[in-house]
């Protein structure tokens, strides 16, 4: 078996200081003592530490964790053509993404994922919003770590999004627009920021033309650790949903079709996130247009930064959609 090469961690648990003081120590950039650059220089040239590639200090190449909650990664998910794309990106940049699937366990016993206590990853990338205290232990690490497609306003890591609040106000006032005034939503606001923030843009859109949001018609979709459920009916049916996912859409349109309903002539539809996309003979589906391959990209480029000592500090980037209107609603 080949002997592991050492990385900025190992330099950093050597001399006792962190990752992100030895990329800088390596890159040349200022934030500490000198006798703390020469220890940090001397150390890692005793440990036979490799420069890297395009003034980036590391390894010629850098070995990226990609983290996934594994109750939201399915052969045909969201989230598995999100690693497709962030492998493929990561790849162009002469880089290599490696999966890990995070259990129920490890995030209830706050156990590190493999690729962090192993030293594995010189970054990590966390798609999927596993839960929040969890996503805290990682970003706190001392890995540099970014959050992709979920936010956490008290994580000390960068966050790349879709708009998600922008095109939930959209999709629901096209409903508006086509006369619908008694209109509900479909998702568990608590289990993800993303779902918050859909709600909250079907909210604002609600209040903006004055229309009354009833709690009966704010339908949970799942538990807070995931798992789609099929919602209960409310007695007094509204003429319309906003659903928080396209998987959700589809199934709500399968359980009012099976209660008797019609769509969209009964009940209109909308979802988000344009994917999966639907199979032969599936109803066309209004939705919002995650720009999927825009969030990889700017994902790959703040990691790279990050690992290359990157100090500026932590933000969140939304990027921007389309709405897509169809048969649905």
């Amino acid at each position: 078996m080949p002997e592991r090469k050492p990385s900025m961690r190992d330099i950093a648990r050597a001399v006792g200081t962190s990752a992100v003081t030895v990329s800088k120590a390596l890159g040349g950039k200022s934030g500490m003592s000198d006798a703390l650059r020469e220890k940090i220089l001397k150390t890692a040239e005793e440990m036979g530490y490799i420069y890297g590639r395009e003034g980036v200090p590391g390894k010629p190449h850098l070995d990226i964790g990609i983290l996934v909650p594994g109750r939201y990664f399915e052969s045909e998910s969201f989230y598995s053509e999100m690693y497709r794309l962030l492998v493929t990106q990561l790849s162009e940049k002469g880089h290599f993404g490696l999966l890990e699937i995070l259990s129920p366990e490890s995030e209830e016993s706050q156990a590190l994922p493999n690729l962090v206590s192993s030293g594995r990853a010189d970054g990590l990338i966390i798609m999927g919003e596993p839960a929040r205290t969890y996503a805290r232990m990682i970003a706190q690490s001392g890995v540099p770590t970014v959050f992709l497609d979920f936010y956490d306003e008290q994580g000390t890591a960068d966050a790349v999004t879709g708009d998600n609040t922008y095109g939930s106000y959209r999709l629901t006032s096209h409903l508006i627009h086509k006369g619908h005034t008694r209109i509900g939503f479909v998702g568990n606001r608590l289990a993800t920021a993303s779902i918050m923030d859909r709600y909250l843009g079907y909210y604002r859109a609600m209040l903006t033309h004055d229309l009354p949001v009833r709690e009966d018609w704010i339908l949970p979709d799942r538990g807070l650790t995931g798992g789609l459920t099929p919602p209960m009916l409310p007695e007094e049916m509204p003429t319309a949903f906003v659903c928080n996912c396209d998987l959700t859409a589809r199934m709500m349109i399968d359980l009012l079709q099976e209660s008797g309903y019609r769509v969209p002539e009964d009940i209109a539809i909308t979802g988000f996130d344009d994917y999966p996309p639907g199979g032969e003979g599936d109803m066309g589906l209004s939705t919002f247009r995650i720009d999927l391959e825009g969030m990889v990209r700017l994902a790959v480029k703040a990691i790279v930064e990050r690992c290359a000592g990157s100090d500026r500090p932590f933000g969140r980037t939304v990027v921007g959609g389309q709405p897509v209107y169809r048969i649905s609603g």
